[in-house]
């Protein structure tokens, strides 16, 4: 059974510290109980110079809904060619807070300022992505370019 749990500030403040000391660069606090639940609930916090390669959920009931707590967050949609089809800065005190994401698209996102935290849903059980999950025009996570991609990714929200 899980617990009561708060979200506030300082929790988004401690887990935005624990992210910055990661290799990744971010770090998940999950609500739901184990990976084979139905519904996933978690926290993501996430730095500026974290890499999250293109994808895509292809199972149709893997919608992903995302909200944004703490710090601006930019995210991508793309075509199957890897052209940018939507681009949405989301802040909590802006006017956009967060977006829901349909199975099928391709989507990243880019951390636009320290301290960034959002909420993400998306059905479970977990499942590692699957080849044709991942996006074929950019480089995966580890791999040479992804830091010239990111940087790729975040001029989408520069002025």
């Amino acid at each position: 059974m899980s617990q009561f749990c708060t979200i506030d500030t300082p929790m988004l403040a401690s887990l935005s510290r624990e992210a910055r000391a990661l290799p990744r660069k971010r770090k998940n606090h999950n609500f739901h109980a184990s990976e084979k639940a139905v519904c996933h609930r978690l926290l993501n916090a996430i730095e500026p110079d974290s890499y999250i390669p293109p994808h895509r959920h292809l199972s149709s009931d893997k919608d992903e809904t995302i909200l944004v707590l703490a710090g601006r967050i930019g995210v991508l949609a793309f075509d199957d060619k890897g052209i940018v089809t939507m681009r949405r800065i989301m802040a909590p005190a802006s006017g956009t807070v967060g977006v829901n994401i349909p199975a099928g698209v391709f989507h990243s996102m880019v951390a636009l300022e320290p301290g960034s935290v959002f909420f993400e849903s998306k059905a479970g059980p977990y499942e590692p992505l699957k080849p044709e999950e991942k996006a074929p025009w950019a480089p995966a996570e580890d791999a040479f370019g992804a830091n010239d991609y990111l940087a790729f990714m975040a001029d989408f929200f520069r002025p």
